[in-house]
């Protein structure tokens, strides 16, 4: 598969699965790791490997963190682009690293959904890595076309009046995108086609066309055209609102106890590398998620900081796993 490379000059790119932060975490993720090398951590540049292609979310989330981490740690981190195999490669390839903190791996969902979608994967989401850092999360964004269904209500009802007659889109099989309306259609009890889109934005230009009447995608590729009328958005899926669009309600507010969906990035290091430079790189990713500019850089790519610690993200790693497996069994989707 191609690998694109990039240094950062005085960039650092962070990915997000595997580094271990904490005793309690190593007896959690049931990992022994070496002794630290000699040395001050880092003593040479790291690679960070994002399993996607360049511009990407989690290539951009990768950048501007690594961007603000040079300073604290001292050294460049060079991001390698590993698309491939719905981000199993790349993925993979951080697994199998060293566990000497000099391989890092920043991604979204795809490491908490590909298990369920998957027959086979190089990796597993628990014991393969280290949890760093949660940096940031966006919700997906659930829209129609303006005149088509003033409300998510209103869309259902005009759903379960004609079953099997609408179709949606999403930017591809296995995103969140498609799991979040797969759980919307067992959840309201409605029957629509899914059309995967080779990423968002011919998804949502599948909703402009007619193609669709329906689209899930994360909110950075969808919400200009909210704000603009083009689109009407009928529900965000996280917890809040997303305060781009404040009018926009929730799936909590339209019906829907505990619906909660959302992308997450992540930093993780291989399972096994050591505790002090788990300890390091957590303790500098906390300081610069809560940095003004690293907050405004975050938030105008479309998602929010969050900079939760080890445990806080391999909490998130156990339990977006299982919700997800559940979603894939519930609809029926086939792994591949």
């Amino acid at each position: 598969m191609g690998m694109n490379v990039t240094k950062c000059g005085r960039s650092a790119v962070i990915d997000r699965r595997r580094i271990v932060a904490g005793g309690l975490a190593a007896v959690a993720f049931g990992i022994a790791r070496p002794a630290v090398a000699q040395g001050a951590y880092p003593s040479r540049s790291i690679r960070v490997i994002v399993p996607f292609a360049p511009g990407g979310p989690s290539d951009i989330i990768a950048r501007i963190v690594a961007d603000a981490l040079y300073q604290p740690l001292g050294q460049s981190l060079i991001v390698e682009n590993r698309p491939g195999g719905g981000a199993n490669i790349g993925i993979g390839l951080a697994a199998r690293a060293e566990p000497d903190g000099y391989t890092l791996l920043v991604t979204t969902s795809a490491i908490v959904i590909n298990p369920s979608l998957y027959k086979s994967i190089p990796f597993d989401p628990v014991k393969s890595f280290a949890p760093i850092s949660d940096l940031a999360i966006s919700s997906q964004l659930i829209s129609t076309m303006p005149d088509f269904a003033s409300s998510l209500a209103e869309f259902i009802t005009k759903a379960k009046a004609a079953p099997g007659k609408y179709n949606y889109s999403s930017p591809g099989l296995g995103t969140q995108a498609q799991l979040t309306v797969e759980l919307l259609k067992l959840r309201a009890g409605i029957d629509i086609t899914h059309v995967p889109f080779s990423g968002g934005p011919p998804a949502v230009q599948a909703l402009l066309t007619g193609t669709v009447q329906l689209v899930g995608n994360a909110v950075p590729t969808a919400e200009s055209l909210a704000r603009e009328g083009k689109i009407r958005a009928l529900a965000v899926s996280g917890e809040k609102r997303w305060p781009s669009l404040p009018s926009v309600p929730t799936l909590i507010e339209s019906g829907y106890p505990g619906f909660v969906t959302d992308t997450f990035a992540g930093m993780f290091a291989p399972a096994g590398t050591p505790q002090a430079v788990v300890d390091r790189l957590a303790k500098a990713v906390k300081d610069v998620m809560a940095n003004p500019e690293t907050i405004a850089k975050v938030r105008k790519a479309g998602f929010q900081p969050i900079g939760g610690g080890p445990e806080v993200l391999a909490a998130r790693v156990a339990r977006e796993v299982a919700f997800n497996k559940d979603v894939v069994t519930k609809a029926g989707i086939q792994p591949r």
